[in-house]
């Protein structure tokens, strides 16, 4: 049998030397390691495998990928074409990919059914930030904390107009950020229609036209995303009720507003349509972000109460009607009337039709189970996104993807997420990263943690703006960090720099004397620190 691999990581002839003698003791082995290649072809016996070829050289501490399999057929990577990588899909994962592996070579085959760019710059994080940033402006124009000295006046919302400056944004970001440079890359072919996996090595493409087309590959990377996950609950099938896309898309704000969930997208949407003037009550089935910090839920819900939102926690919704446009909502409580429903209770990975069961890449609920190499359980099929068992944010998603191309393409990258911030942009914003107190403890580290009000932080007393708090969870013994919650005004600005602590295993005294600009609300990270040795309310306004 003959196999030729990839070596990554050589820096010299003697490690191809070493390879060579090392592949070369294996019992019936004859291995030629070129160095400036970067590859060993080998001929072996069938009871030494390539994976045991494989898993050789990596032990010597290389990179090792097979290119052409046993039998002696080429491949696209042995041609003059160079490695072929299908993409299936145009979001953040899938076009960082589809980049990365033409930036080491390959030549890629990008398939979408819908519409290029993804869920983040048409219908998620580009439209929403917008709306809520608008609905910020409205907010302050009819209630700030200068109202006595500064007038001021309920504004009028036209919604339309709205809508209107946020799609134009929407469509230029999609041209500039996706379309375009799809368009003006020779080596990424863009193919519209529904993919599937026909074997290991190849996908079908349905078009609209109905016609088939048959893609060959070398390596295949799966970056299909989520959409808006079904609430099950009889009758509301039959309603016309929002998902997030239909609210975002929206181009009237109702009078009245439920919305069912008790996470990011429903508690950022449910303020952002409060504050451009629904009446919203939000029905969380147990409480706002329940596998977060308790106080994080309770400090987001005490804004939201100060500003007329109402926030029914604990209840069931088990029927929706709907009649002479109202909806009609039966709970375990009582009777709620509404003009509108929102329904934003998670996302579904959109994996169901890929044919991933009859090739052997396995999931969970839908979601494909991947490692830290963004493999999955087939060799040569990769995922990164929200169509895996990853957190779904569109950082992570874009990383995994520039990840798994790298490794696609003979590398080593891995995606540590021990350090990802996340942020929720509410008023006042939520940001997290690494570890809870709970999930600290539940990890096996003795944990010491302080909290501090934001009535101690500078930036946030001039502001007059102190309901809130930033947390932080520390391994008792050495000080070390262990995570930051925070709940303030641009929580999502301070978090990198908790990020950096994380990464750099920064001790809380190290922060702690560490120069922070004054007035910022990052100083508040500072602040805390000090907490855990000195008491911050007997320090003047900028005591370092």
């Amino acid at each position: 049998m003959q196999t030729t691999i990839t070596i990554t990581g050589m820096t010299c002839t003697g490690c191809a030397d070493t390879i060579q003698a090392t592949l070369n003791a294996l019992p019936g082995v004859e291995a030629d390691v070129a160095y400036r290649k970067e590859r060993a072809i080998l001929s072996h016996p069938e009871e030494v495998g390539t994976e045991r070829l494989l898993e050789t050289i990596r032990a010597k501490g290389y990179g090792a990928e097979l290119v052409q399999a046993a039998g002696g057929e080429e491949t696209a990577a042995d041609s003059e074409d160079g490695l072929h990588i299908a993409v299936i899909g145009s979001g953040g994962s899938a076009m960082a990919a589809a980049l990365k592996g033409v930036e080491r070579g390959a030549r890629v085959t990008l398939v979408e059914q819908g519409t290029i760019g993804g869920t983040c710059v048409n219908i998620g994080c580009v439209p929403s930030k917008i709306m809520i940033r608008a609905a910020h402006v409205a907010h302050l124009r009819r209630e700030s904390p200068f109202d006595a000295g500064i007038t001021a006046t309920a504004p009028l919302i036209d919604r339309t107009n709205l809508l209107s400056q946020q799609q134009a944004r929407v469509e230029e970001l999609r041209h500039g950020k996706y379309e375009s440079i799809l368009e003006g890359n020779p080596s990424i072919t863009v193919v519209r229609g529904r993919a599937r996996f026909r074997d290991v090595q190849s996908l079908i493409v349905t078009q609209e036209d109905g016609s088939e087309q048959t893609i060959a590959f070398d390596r295949a990377f799966i970056g299909t995303g989520a959409r808006p996950a079904k609430l099950m609950v009889p009758g509301l099938s039959d309603t016309p009720y929002w998902t997030s896309t239909d609210a975002l898309a929206s181009d009237t704000i109702p009078e009245r507003l439920v919305v069912i969930g008790a996470s990011v997208v429903a508690v950022e949407l449910a303020q952002a349509f409060a504050r451009l003037g629904s009446r919203v009550t939000l029905l969380a089935r147990s409480r706002l972000f329940s596998r977060d910090d308790p106080a994080i839920g309770d400090a987001l819900e005490a804004a939201f109460q100060a500003e007329g939102i109402e926030v029914v926690r604990g209840v069931q919704v088990s029927h929706v009607a709907y009649t002479e446009n109202e909806f009609i909502l039966t709970t375990d409580r009582q009777e709620i009337r509404a003009d509108k429903l929102l329904v934003a209770i998670g996302r579904t990975p959109n994996t169901e039709t890929l044919n991933l069961e009859a090739i052997g890449v396995e999931t969970t609920h839908g979601a494909i189970l991947i490692n830290d190499s963004l493999r999955t359980t087939v060799p040569y099929i990769y995922a990164a996104g929200d169509c895996t068992d990853q957190p779904q944010f569109v950082y992570v998603a874009a990383a995994g993807g520039s990840r798994a191309a790298i490794n696609m393409t003979g590398g080593e990258a891995r995606l540590d997420l021990s350090a990802m911030p996340a942020v929720v942009f509410t008023d006042p914003q939520i940001a997290t990263v690494g570890l809870s107190e709970a999930e600290a403890e539940a990890q096996g580290f003795a944990t010491d943690s302080r909290t501090l009000t934001l009535d101690n932080v500078p930036r946030a007393l001039v502001n007059f703006e102190n309901g809130g708090f930033i947390k932080i969870v520390a391994e008792r013994d050495s000080g070390r960090l262990l995570g930051v919650q925070a709940v303030t005004g641009e929580a999502g600005e301070l978090i990198q720099t908790a990020v950096m602590a994380l990464r750099a295993r920064m001790t809380v005294q190290e922060i702690a004397d560490e120069l922070f600009p004054y007035l910022t609300m990052v100083e508040g990270l500072k602040l805390c620190a000090q907490t855990f040795t000195k008491d911050v309310k007997q320090l003047s306004c900028c005591a370092g």
